[in-house]
């Protein structure tokens, strides 16, 4: 299954679910619909990562609430909040809980699909952030105490030098040390070091 095509649409109108799913089934996406926020929550720890499409007023649990609440437990699928009673506040809140896109019903086909592309986008650009990021923890985990130390200052553009003096070692004991965080990582670059070093820490860096 291709994680880049699948939509999760949380809406308790029936009607509006099917003829949604139809929609985007008809442009080659996978979609899971749900009648409601609760529903969704309990089946998220196994569902596969997907853009997720909320409709704003439903039982329960209403879909700005049910944006928060995956924000809260660190879930960064792109959210598209869909509604029939839009409003200027509804819409602020939506987009400072992290959503990406607030539709306002009747749809446009094609400005529901392009939302959605654009949503998935989102995710892939996330998915390989974080793939990134785990690369780079695992070199990073690599180099000892004293490696990490002088990554650190090499990564804040002290010369071999200047890392010498901070730490009272020679400038041949910091080279070798600087050879070795090389050899680890595998790049000689101090712009791929601060790279390496910044994804390790925040695998969403850009």
């Amino acid at each position: 299954m291709n994680r880049a095509g699948i939509v999760h649409l949380v809406d308790d109108d029936l009607e509006v679910r099917d003829g949604l799913s139809f929609l985007m089934r008809t442009v080659g996406l996978t979609v899971h619909s749900y009648a409601d926020g609760l529903t969704f929550l309990e089946a998220l720890p196994g569902l596969t990562e997907g853009c997720i499409l909320i409709d704003i007023r439903m039982p329960h649990v209403t879909g700005l609430r049910l944006q928060e609440r995956l924000t809260a437990t660190g879930c960064d699928w792109p959210v598209i909040i869909i509604t029939g009673h839009g409003d200027v506040e509804a819409c602020r809140r939506a987009f400072r809980a992290g959503a990406v896109d607030f539709l306002t019903k009747p749809i446009d086909e094609q400005v529901l699909i392009d939302a959605v592309q654009g949503a998935l986008s989102v995710l892939a650009d996330r998915v390989a952030s974080r793939s990134e990021g785990t690369r780079a923890a695992r070199l990073i985990e690599r180099l000892s105490s004293r490696e990490l130390e002088i990554l650190a200052l090499v990564t804040d553009g002290l010369a071999t030098k200047e890392i010498a003096r901070k730490l009272t070692l020679s400038p041949r004991t910091v080279d070798t040390h600087r050879a070795h965080i090389a050899d680890k990582l595998g790049t000689t670059s101090v712009a791929d070091m601060v790279r390496l070093r910044l994804s390790a820490r925040d695998p969403g860096h850009r």
